[in-house]
């Protein structure tokens, strides 16, 4: 009998399918491939008919954090970003595209709806393949999915649930008599909504909305389907409005109850907006005698019908109850919500059927794909000539002529061409119009229409050309489209403004530029200052001593920006000072080319300019901008008459505090400065005795990170009388290697020579924080500058949380540009607002983790993989379940609850060291152990990453659904986690059996350790 092998294989048909090496081709023949493949199929074309009575939100109107996040970081952050101008309310994209790549949702969420108040909603239905990703450079390659990021971060800050206030900025309480003024709305729509929060953010503190229905939203609740705008959006959206005390008065119609525009004149309103929309459909006339009992349908009955029962505003009887073949006349958006909607009602078949080519559809390119992935079939060059009917007066038939283009380009009707078209159901989508009822028109006088139909008013400022005091915006002036809609109001509302103030002879330039107040909340009153050795800094972001420092007008503009302080670029002596060779800046060139580096290396040296440039410079600095710190970066070799002269004059150019530089990896050490001082700790000692003995303000050392342990080199600072520190400069590295055997970058035309350099960035950012965080638990009243991967609001609370007071920052600007201080600074006060709020305490920083918000699709996909036929029995599952009226599919959020006072940064200096100790302080317990459990089956892409990546062979990876398991075999290491390339799809959670280890040889102690451990846990 053979002993077993210690390196023998445990169980070999758990690695049946692991990765192998191929040795040799394969032959498989093709019709066994095509019979293979489709059990792997992940693509299926989904058909309209699977649709029934399903109005969840569009798939790809959805983005998971992941997703988001790195489509986010895709993007360029282009100069004078084309994408904003492609944008009817001129939102920043690129700022708020950037706060998502960094995880500020909050940050991107101001920036939406600071432009924006119906943000949410255009997230979902805005056109922006004809809008601002029309405009996008990327388009070469693939545009930024621009809506879906929008939609992602109103969402995700939506469930933060924050109120909306004024800005603080504006004295409200004592306003002068005109923001008294009573200013109506008519219909709740975007457009109304728009200028009712516009004028509210102003200050107006008497406006009212008048809606006939019962609810709000306008044609976005009535009209939009449930399955690309749900009424919750809408909702929220109408609740921040009311936060700044606008009224909603509903049941109240135009035209109705002696309701009129001159009626609310005469009652006080001294000026009024009209948002009403189109409320009645185009028709033709070979349609008039046919209503719903003859199965036709306008769009006008049709999705108002749908809408209020899926997005349970009103409480019809049932939705309407489609079958067979359904026509769609029309080939707008609006034709194509009918169509997909006619699928959810039942329809086997919808066709639609219009007279232009399809090139020459109104419908927007993300509306089209819609229809065609669900099998809308397009009828084009066709208009209708008469409906045939069954003698109980149902169609069953429609006839059309043929259309076609001249020569000019023009469409014409061929009468001699005809086609019939057999079908069940006729839905006409040929447009709206304000005429339909004579008491509207009389209750809009003196309001009066184009030949168009729409509004008489003046474009540029919505104002009625019949009467100053009437405002117009949305469908009834002509918008084609929601964002549109919005931006009417926008306009409307300032043109309001200035009607307004003029009335009571408050004078506004119409020349100046619209000056709204931004979109506020109580995280903006967050106070993030600080002070650090006597001194304040208005925020505790501020520029490092690095490329971004180069001259002074750069330190200008980033105050400009809104930087706290400043890093001077390292400057010397004269004599000191070398000239900079080229190229010297680069990143890893096989990795992100273009956009969102990780960090940069350098072997650059200190700044080209002279000692007294810097002075002019600091002095000029302060005298501009009293408020923000300027840190004089100075240098020298080990010579104290050198150092003195360096501070003292710093110290009289102004400089509130002086970084030592002692740190830099390259080039100035075989100059006798650097770290040629900085990683000795008797050499740094005695230069920061030298300047703190001679200057009256405070002194930081900047340390390497390039030595044993820093710590040594914190103690020698502190010894030497360092009021701060500075932590940490970069790491000595070598970033690349090219083909030809040169280093990157590489120096001189034929000699390509290379130096190492000084990493920084996100390269650094986990050396950083073990060094703040070391530094910290050993001298935990040294205050210190953090720097070295801190590119956004989060990473700075992580470099707070570890021991840094203040944070610089160097990479991230120079992969961006100085107004990413904004996106800082609003991140960091969104945490530390969190912080304050008991509710979102359990959230990841500003995202709220799977417990909280499960995933809606659990219910009915539960072991069920999205490949093949399984994805087959996936889909067929989900429609029988919502057929059947499943509850679950409804997530129950919590409720808020009382915010407490917003945290301090000092609260949070450090606080992370209270949970880091030595290994042997560590809980040792096996009650404490965890195991890995695969939360998110739904989300797995079963790709077996954990599975392979197992060191414990304690997952088992099903052959035929490539679902992962995992066995008792596992001892929670987390390696399957960290690999996982699904957020939450993992989690950890207690050990439920005893954990037996497996030592390898001696059997005998392992029982006896194990029977040490059951007894504990029993105990437990």
């Amino acid at each position: 009998m053979t002993s077993k092998k210690v390196s023998q294989v445990k169980d070999p048909e758990l690695f049946k399918i692991y990765p192998k090496i191929k040795k040799t081709a394969t032959v498989k023949p093709t019709l066994e491939g095509r019979t293979e493949k489709l059990n792997w199929k992940r693509n299926f074309k989904t058909n309209g008919k699977q649709k029934y009575l399903d109005f969840t939100i569009l798939p790809h109107l959805m983005l998971s954090e992941k997703e988001a996040i790195q489509e986010a970081k895709r993007c360029l952050k282009c100069a004078d970003a084309p994408c904003t101008k492609g944008c009817p309310v001129s939102i920043d994209i690129k700022a708020f595209i950037h706060c998502v790549s960094t995880r500020n949702f909050y940050g991107a969420a101001k920036h939406i709806l600071s432009e924006n108040p119906v943000g949410l909603s255009c997230g979902l239905v805005c056109p922006v393949s004809n809008l601002c990703q029309g405009n996008c450079n990327l388009n070469c390659e693939l545009p930024i999915n621009i809506c879906g990021l929008q939609h992602f971060a109103l969402d995700t800050f939506q469930k933060m649930k924050i109120r909306q206030i004024r800005d603080p900025c504006i004295d409200f309480e004592n306003l002068p008599e005109s923001y008294a003024a009573k200013i109506a709305c008519i219909g709740c729509g975007p457009s109304s909504i728009s200028t009712a929060s516009f004028l509210a953010r102003l200050g107006y503190k008497n406006i009212t909305i008048f809606e006939k229905n019962s609810y709000p939203g306008g044609l976005s609740s009535t009209e939009i389907p449930s399955f690309r705008l749900p009424y919750e959006a809408v909702k929220w959206e109408v609740s921040l409005m009311q936060d700044l005390g606008v009224k909603v008065q509903y049941n109240t119609a135009l035209g109705k109850n002696g309701m009129t525009l001159k009626k609310l004149k005469e009652d006080g309103y001294q000026t009024i907006f009209v948002g009403i929309g189109l409320p009645f459909p185009k028709k033709i006339s070979i349609f008039n005698d046919l209503k719903i009992k003859n199965n036709f349908y306008t769009s006008k009955t049709f999705l108002p019908t749908v809408s209020k029962i899926t997005k349970q505003i009103e409480n019809e009887n049932q939705l309407p109850k489609l079958n067979g073949h359904v026509l769609i006349l029309g080939a707008g958006d609006t034709a194509i919500d009918c169509a997909l909607t006619a699928f959810r009602c039942g329809a086997k078949r919808v066709s639609l059927c219009f007279r232009k080519s399809i090139h020459d559809m109104r419908a927007v390119e993300e509306e089209l794909k819609s229809a065609l992935e669900e099998g809308v079939e397009l009828q084009p060059y066709i208009t209708p000539k008469s409906i045939n009917l069954d003698k109980s007066g149902k169609i069953v038939s429609c006839n059309f002529y043929r259309c076609d283009k001249d020569d000019q380009e023009k469409y014409y009707t061929d009468k001699t061409q005809e086609v019939t078209i057999k079908c069940k159901f006729i839905i006409s989508a040929f447009g709206s119009q304000i005429f339909g009822e004579q008491e509207l028109i009389d209750a809009l006088d003196p309001l009066t229409f184009n030949q168009e139909g729409f509004a008489n008013i003046n474009c540029k400022t919505m104002q009625s050309n019949d009467e100053e005091w009437i405002f117009v915006g949305g469908d009834l002036a002509g918008g084609k489209m929601t964002v549109e809609a919005a931006n009417d109001g926008k306009t409307a509302a300032w043109n309001i403004h200035c009607y307004i103030q003029k009335i009571y002879n408050n004078i506004i330039s119409t020349n100046k530029e619209f000056k709204f107040p931004l979109f506020t909340t109580p995280v903006d009153l967050v106070d993030i200052s600080n002070t650090i050795a006597g001194i304040k800094f208005v925020n505790p972001l501020g520029l490092a001593s690095a490329p971004c420092s180069t001259s002074s007008s750069l330190i200008r503009r980033s105050f400009e920006a809104g930087w706290g302080f400043a890093v001077t670029k390292t400057f010397a002596k004269d004599r000191d000072t070398y000239p900079n060779i080229s190229p010297r800046i680069c990143s890893e060139i096989d990795e992100n080319v273009g956009n969102n580096q990780k960090g940069f290396m350098n072997i650059e040296l200190n700044s080209e300019k002279s000692m007294k440039y810097w002075l002019k410079a600091i002095q000029e600095l302060k005298e501009d901008f009293p408020d923000r710190v300027v840190i004089a970066s100075i240098s020298a070799p080990f010579n104290k008459e050198d150092w003195i002269e360096l501070a003292l004059k710093s110290e009289k150019s102004g400089a509130d505090a002086i970084e030592l530089s002692m740190s830099c990896p390259h080039g100035l050490e075989e100059l006798g400065m650097g770290t040629e001082i900085g990683a000795v700790p008797k050499l740094l000692c005695q230069v920061t005795k030298w300047v703190k003995a001679e200057v009256g303000i405070p002194v930081f050392v900047k340390l390497t990170p390039n030595v044993h342990d820093i710590r040594d080199l914190a103690k020698a600072a502190l010894e030497g009388g360092a009021d701060a520190i500075t932590a940490i400069d970069t790491v000595r590295s070598m970033i690349n290697i090219k083909f030809d055997g040169s280093g990157w970058p590489s120096v001189g035309k034929t000699e390509k020579r290379t130096i190492y350099g000084g990493l920084s960035g996100g390269y650094i950012k986990p050396l950083a924080l073990k060094s703040i965080s070391s530094i910290n638990r050993k001298f935990p009243n040294l205050p210190i500058l953090g720097v070295g991967g801190v590119d956004s609001g989060e990473n700075a609370l992580k470099y707070i949380m570890a021991g840094a007071s203040a944070l610089q920052v160097g990479s991230a600007i120079m992969n961006s540009d100085f107004t990413i201080i904004n996106e800082m600074v609003l991140g960091l006060k969104c945490l530390l607002y969190m912080k304050s709020r008991s509710d979102l305490k359990e959230w990841e920083f500003q995202f709220p983790r799977m417990e909280e918000y499960p995933i809606k699709e659990n219910v009915y996909t539960q072991s069920v993989p999205k490949f093949g036929k399984y994805l087959l029995q996936k889909i067929e599952k989900k429609t029988q379940i919502i057929i059947n009226g499943n509850k679950d599919l409804i997530i129950n959020k919590k409720e808020i609850k009382q915010s407490q006072a917003p945290i301090k940064i000092k609260e949070l200096v450090g606080i992370s060291n209270q949970k880091v100790v030595g290994w042997s302080d560590l809980s040792h317990k096996t009650s404490d152990h965890v195991v890995a459990l695969i939360v998110d089956e739904e989300n797995c892409l079963n790709c077996g990453k954990c599975y392979m990546s197992c060191t414990y062979d304690a997952i088992i990876f099903n052959e035929k659904t490539h679902i992962p398991l995992v066995t008792d075999d596992c001892t929670g290491c987390g390696l399957c986690q960290s690999v996982c390339p699904v957020i939450d799809c993992i989690k950890f959670v207690s050990r439920k059996i005893p954990y037996i280890i497996e030592n390898g040889i001696d059997l005998e102690i392992q029982k006896k350790n194990n029977e040490i451990y059951e007894k504990e846990i029993r105990q437990n």
